[in-house]
């Protein structure tokens, strides 16, 4: 059995888009040139041939891929935490966490990170895995709370400015 897969909604969307890119235009696309390149005769020495039929495996190989992670994704809504309860100042999944560090190179630095699934990392946008050690430190913290991370550069200790939920 698979590991649960948790994403947001806005990932989800990207990965379904993705899919069905790869399925309704990429996919059939590719098809066609491979047909075309096979309708010419020797495919031993037909380079449409050999790399179409290379980008027909890739392609199908993230199909493959992408079906399985939707198919153990658990789409994590936070809607009802962006309303002003005690909830929306702590740390789940989907938030949004401020916070400025209190020791170290950093000190006084206040960085933003938002915390999502594996499938949408992406640390230009400060888009962390829920399961990366930051985000593990964070879950249930809440707004004022001081954490303790370890960075690459040893322990650190961290002070949770603000939780928002998009």
């Amino acid at each position: 059995m698979e590991e649960k897969n948790y994403i947001t909604p806005a990932g989800h969307e990207r990965i379904k888009s993705e899919l069905l890119q790869l399925l309704n235009l990429d996919r059939p696309e590719v098809v066609k040139v491979v047909h075309w390149a096979a309708s010419n005769g020797d495919r031993s020495e037909n380079g449409d041939y050999i790399y179409g039929k290379r980008r027909l495996r890739e392609i199908d190989r993230r199909i493959r891929f992408l079906n399985q992670r939707l198919e153990f994704a658990v789409v994590v809504d936070n809607q009802a935490r962006k309303s002003g309860d005690t909830d929306a100042e702590q740390v789940f999944f989907g938030a949004t966490v401020i916070y400025v560090c209190l020791e170290g190179v950093d000190a006084g630095k206040e960085t933003t990170i938002t915390i999502v699934g594996v499938d949408e990392v992406d640390l230009e946008l400060g888009h962390v895995s829920w399961v990366s050690p930051i985000a593990k430190a964070l879950i249930k913290a809440r707004v004022g709370d001081c954490v303790k991370i370890q960075t690459p550069s040893g322990p650190s200790e961290i002070e949770i400015l603000e939780v928002q939920y998009q």
